[in-house]
């Protein structure tokens, strides 16, 4: 593994603290647009940079192995002078005289610092949520402990129904697990999905013998030093000898809150992805940015896009290269041999268009507001997914008519003129 280049390097031009893909893809950048000065690269996990996303699909159903997570080999940091800082944590940020310490005390100077730590999962604040037996899926550590375990597992309760928690209970069903997955709101996905994309997946995972309880709350975990189930309000217990929570995460930004950086959930950052604080950015899951996609408001967005494209501009801005953060959101989820291709941020919507047959298992859901396209979600639509892009960037005004009408491609249609000033998009 890539260590610092010299033994007591304590200082370095750029230090990018959080080594996933938003920190990997900041160091990637600036050597790729020629940044000649030091970088460190400093990561809480013993791994190299590696890519999350199919920790909860291919990797937990050993269809993947770990090395083909990896962003990059040892080799390229090495080759590109890149100092991998690893098991270190950043507990204190100090922007006067430009250094952190680490949580074994460690002080590292900087000239530049890209803060990209995402974020960790919140946890279950129950009675039994610390028991054995109960998982996140945010690390490797995370996903090699429950895979440790489920030799010995028969029944899951997967705790929140949205897409880490789906994805992870289509790779347990399909692993032999009996699952069920519990969920406080009416529907699953309901903060990020319309009804009928909740209603599909909904039915695909009982199909699949995932059972969906909706509309429950757990109120304990029961089980003597390992969980054996789930209390809910009410007093029924759902058996279980494994429970995975999928519940969102908490930005982890505590330091530079407390360094007097500009923020709360999240570190708010500008069009460059400059915090408040002199010579700090923040970019990824961590990072509160005012979204264009999102009506100007300031909110955080958890996807590899973001990540990446965040850290390029904050790159190229430090470097003297202008460029602003405007990329249009997309994101994924595979489940079963389900491919779910978002592109847009669809809360706000006012109206959908259901365009194609769940039924046939292709088809795409079209949000609109103010008469205009903002965003599609596409099952096993990748078409629709593409020629989509453009409706969204260009936030186009079609009949609806029109667009439910799946044997015309996207492409084809003419948007109608509606000014925008005249919708307050």
């Amino acid at each position: 593994m890539a260590r610092a280049a010299a033994e007591g390097v304590s200082r370095y031009d750029v230090l990018i603290v959080g080594a996933g893909h938003a920190g990997a893809q900041a160091a990637i950048a600036l050597r790729q647009h020629k940044f000649a000065g030091s970088i460190g690269l400093l990561g809480d996990e013993p791994e190299l940079p590696y890519e999350r996303p199919p920790l909860s699909k291919e990797y937990l159903a050993g269809d993947k192995p770990f090395e083909r997570l990896l962003i990059r080999n040892a080799a390229f940091w090495d080759e590109r002078q890149v100092a991998l800082l690893p098991g270190r944590s950043v507990t204190r940020v100090d922007s006067v005289n430009h250094d952190v310490t680490t949580a074994d005390g460690e002080t590292i100077g900087y000239g530049t610092l890209i803060w990209a730590t995402g974020g960790k999962p919140r946890r279950l604040a129950c009675i039994g949520g610390d028991l054995a037996g109960i998982h996140t899926v945010r690390t490797r550590a995370d996903v090699d402990a429950m895979i440790a375990e489920l030799p010995d597992v028969r029944h899951v309760a997967v705790i929140g129904g949205g897409y880490i928690g789906l994805e992870a209970a289509a790779v347990l069903a399909k692993l032999g697990r009996e699952v069920t997955v519990l969920e406080a709101q009416d529907r699953v996905l309901a903060r990020v999905a319309g009804e009928p994309l909740s209603r599909f997946f909904e039915t695909e995972h009982r199909a699949h013998g995932v059972e969906i309880r909706l509309g429950v709350t757990v109120e304990a975990i029961e089980g003597s030093g390992r969980v054996t189930g789930v209390r809910l309000t009410g007093g029924e217990t759902v058996p279980a000898e494994m429970a995975i929570v999928g519940i969102g995460i908490e930005p982890a930004v505590a330091p530079l809150l407390d360094a007097g950086a500009n923020g709360g959930n999240g570190v708010l950052v500008d069009a460059q992805c400059r915090a408040s604080l002199p010579d700090i950015f923040a970019v990824g899951d961590c990072a509160l940015h005012a979204n264009r996609f999102a009506e100007d408001r300031c909110i955080r967005l958890e996807s590899v896009q973001n990540a990446n494209d965040q850290a390029t501009v904050a790159a190229k801005t430090i470097l003297g290269i202008e460029a602003a953060y405007d990329s249009v959101p997309w994101f994924w989820s595979n489940q079963y041999d389900l491919k779910l291709q978002t592109i847009g941020i669809s809360s706000g919507h006012e109206a959908t268009v259901l365009r194609g047959d769940p039924a046939s298992r292709s088809f795409s859901l079209l949000y609109l507001r103010a008469s205009r396209v903002i965003a599609l979600d596409c099952v096993n639509a990748t078409r629709d997914y593409v020629q989509g892009r453009k409706l969204v960037l260009e936030a186009a005004a079609i009949d609806p008519a029109r667009l439910a009408d799946s044997l015309t491609p996207l492409k084809d249609l003419a948007a109608v003129d509606i000014p925008k000033g005249a919708t307050g998009c």
